[in-house]
């Protein structure tokens, strides 16, 4: 009897895995084998035969078609009952929010075959604190950038009609909350929680330790966030650069502490307070229902002009700023460590208590 081992190497499409099995193939049985090897690579390609799931980059590609068709759909939805009602936030926002929840629930059941706790719900008192605490630093870093321009002479200000009645006033602000929260929790889970994780497993190997695919991991889908927003309004390179910068701001407590809590009050706070309350553009959107109606003035290179404060220099500065303070606290409270377990797959447990690891399995012959 010869004990082999055989390391996993999930790779994006397989190539490797696929074209070495059929080597092997080759080697044991001859040109017979030729037909039957080419299957082999065929399924290699799409198939992690040890996870018994799709590979990396097709779960990938997967998510993001479905991603998309998620948006259009919910726009759709927005341009039919009218974006600047009330009842069109409400009716889009419930829409894009259940549609959105209900998509990660099948990712992770069918495509990924995992809890969706696994991708950074798992909640808890520590989880609920660094979600307040994001959104507090969402909130404040808008805060900061408002009352520079304020102070600069930059903006002008008045508060919008909406205002005067605190009934609608309260309706705007629940109907916008909702909107934004539907929008943060499908991007942190897309972007982050989805896509860092994938991309991290499929990158992980024998050449790629697990604490590195993170990292690199992190940078990729922070470009991929950023070029998502290059076909907004009034976008341009400085534009989506500084959202490629916030990508990896809002991706780094995740890679710190493998929780999306951090970045989703983060992120929800930051377009709430961006676009509802302060009444700027948001990633070149103009806002629906504001609190205050502002009037841009001042340096496009410092305020970003058209596009809002995320195409200007205040966002760089509000943004590491932020990205500092999100470490600071996270060393305070767990210390730093990347969380390497996210570049691994843990699969479900069987009903007889058995698991078909993929990190490494022991072979017998």
């Amino acid at each position: 009897m010869v004990n082999r081992t055989a390391v996993k190497c999930e790779l994006l499409f397989g190539f490797e895995c696929a074209s070495y099995n059929w080597l092997l193939g080759a080697m044991a049985f001859g040109n017979g084998v030729c037909l039957q090897g080419s299957h082999r690579i065929l399924k290699g390609v799409f198939w992690n035969r040890i996870e018994h799931r799709l590979r990396a980059g097709w779960r990938l590609l997967i998510e993001a078609i479905l991603f998309l068709a998620l948006l259009f759909a919910a726009k759709g939805i927005l341009d039919a009952v009218g974006r600047t009602t009330v009842a069109g936030a409400l009716a889009g926002g419930s829409f894009y929010l259940a549609m959105g929840l209900g998509m990660a629930w099948l990712m992770a059941r069918f495509l990924d075959r995992r809890p969706v706790v696994d991708y950074g719900f798992h909640f808890s008192r520590t989880w609920w604190l660094d979600f307040g605490v994001g959104l507090s630093l969402g909130a404040g870093l808008l805060t900061g950038i408002f009352l520079s321009e304020y102070l600069a002479g930059w903006i002008s200000v008045r508060a919008a009609p909406d205002t005067a009645s605190p009934l609608v006033l309260l309706q705007v602000l629940f109907a916008s909350l909702l909107v934004y929260t539907a929008i943060g929790i499908n991007e942190e889970f897309t972007f982050r929680g989805y896509q860092l994780r994938n991309l991290a497993e499929g990158l992980a190997g024998r050449r790629l330790g697990p604490s590195l695919a993170v990292v690199l991991a992190l940078c990729l889908t922070g470009m991929v966030f950023g070029l998502s927003h290059l076909g907004n309004r009034n976008a341009s390179l400085v534009s989506t650069a500084n959202i490629v910068l916030g990508g990896l701001a809002f991706g780094l407590p995740y890679v710190l502490t493998g929780e999306l809590a951090m970045p989703l009050g983060l992120h929800i706070a930051w377009n709430f307070c961006q676009g509802t309350v302060y009444g700027f553009p948001v990633s070149g959107h103009p806002p629906s229902r504001p609190i205050l109606l502002v009037e841009q003035g001042g340096p496009a290179v410092w305020t970003g002009g058209e596009f809002g404060p995320e195409a200007g220099l205040v966002a760089v500065i509000a943004i590491l700023l932020g990205g500092i303070l999100a470490v600071l606290w996270i060393a305070w409270r767990r210390g730093l460590t990347v969380q390497a377990q996210l570049a691994r797959y843990e699969p479900r447990v069987s009903p007889g208590g058995r698991s078909s690891t993929c990190a490494i399995s022991v072979l017998r012959e």
